[in-house]
């Protein structure tokens, strides 16, 4: 199969794609024809050095993919040859073949096409498990969410909008209209606005229940200081880099909670619960058109440099799809 694999560490420029052996299901996987994926943050941090992925023969990025089901381990009760299928993985997924626990593999709904499906699930599962099972957002309650234009913030958006939830984001002014699509309550520009007084006063004084941070940084502080009392503070990355002092004390005061998370660390059983909880909850909502990934462009898997470019650049606005076999 053609793959892109990882033989060094830099540049988009070390994006190469080889000829590697196709992946063989073990007795309770899917072999799955990858019909798209997409890229994520992670990714360019991986190709970077800087977030190692799975051990594999042949290191190859990419944690969402989208496909048809073309073998079946012999185990395998839940999925069949030729049915469409998406999930998360903790690499491998820039590839035609990928195996996967058949379990991790989600049906793609009808209302949504293959050719995005693999876009969908690294942002959304995401953003639902970090609002929505460990921020305990629910109907009615503010949430606060940064890079709002980005696929986990677009996400965001849609999920707290199909639950109930009020919505504040924070993303540059060229990409609020975006997120104001999406329905978003609240745009603020942290480039020249203050999120921690626009989320008090979007709040009557009372402040976010559930903040979501891909920033860190000197965020955190902030990020505590635009807490609701009792909130919680979810971390799902690092954009800023390095940490900066920060008072302990003001963390007491608000009585809050901060968690650290990442999916791709997680052991396959955590994995397959946060899935197949996330397709009974939010799948209805894809069926209703209610929820869907935002494209913001389009890649064939031999220009993957490009797409890695575009997000290096924090241009873009929402998901960048990648195309890796017709299907």
């Amino acid at each position: 199969m053609r793959a892109v694999v990882l033989d060094e560490k830099g540049g988009p420029e070390v994006l190469r794609i080889r000829e590697v052996p196709d992946p063989t299901p073990g007795p309770e996987e899917v072999l799955v024809e990858v019909i798209s994926t997409a890229v994520n943050r992670a990714d360019l941090l991986q190709r970077m050095g800087l977030y190692p992925g799975p051990p594999m023969a042949h290191e190859i990025p990419g944690l969402e993919f989208a496909g048809r089901v073309v073998q079946t381990g012999e185990r395998v009760t839940e999925h069949g040859v030729g049915d469409l299928v998406m999930g998360i993985n903790n690499g491998g997924c820039y590839a035609e073949l990928i195996a996967v626990h058949e379990r991790q593999a989600m049906p793609v709904p009808e209302a949504l096409p293959i050719e995005d499906a693999g876009a969908f699930p690294e942002v959304f599962i995401t953003a639902w498990d970090a609002l929505v099972r460990q921020g305990g957002l629910t109907s009615g309650r503010w949430a606060l969410v940064h890079a709002g234009a980005s696929g986990v913030g677009t996400a965001a958006i849609q999920i707290a909008g199909a639950i109930g939830a009020r919505i504040a984001v924070t993303a540059s002014a060229t990409k609020h209209d975006v997120c104001r699509a999406l329905g978003a309550d609240l745009v603020i520009d942290y480039q020249s606005e203050d999120f921690v007084e626009a989320m008090r006063q979007a709040t009557g004084g009372q402040g976010a229940d559930v903040i979501l941070d891909v920033v860190g940084g000197d965020y955190l502080p902030r990020n505590v200081a635009a807490l609701a009392l009792s909130g919680t503070l979810v971390q799902v990355g690092v954009m800023a880099g390095q940490p900066v002092p920060f008072d302990v004390g003001s963390l007491m005061m608000k009585r809050a909670t901060v968690i650290g998370t990442t999916l791709r660390a997680r052991p396959l059983e955590e994995k397959v619960a946060i899935t197949r909880e996330f397709a009974q909850q939010i799948l209805p909502h894809v069926a209703t058109g209610r929820v869907k990934p935002v494209i913001d462009s389009r890649y064939r898997l031999d220009d993957i440099a490009a797409a890695h470019t575009r997000m290096g650049a924090n241009a873009n606005a929402g998901k960048l799809v990648v195309a890796v076999s017709a299907g």
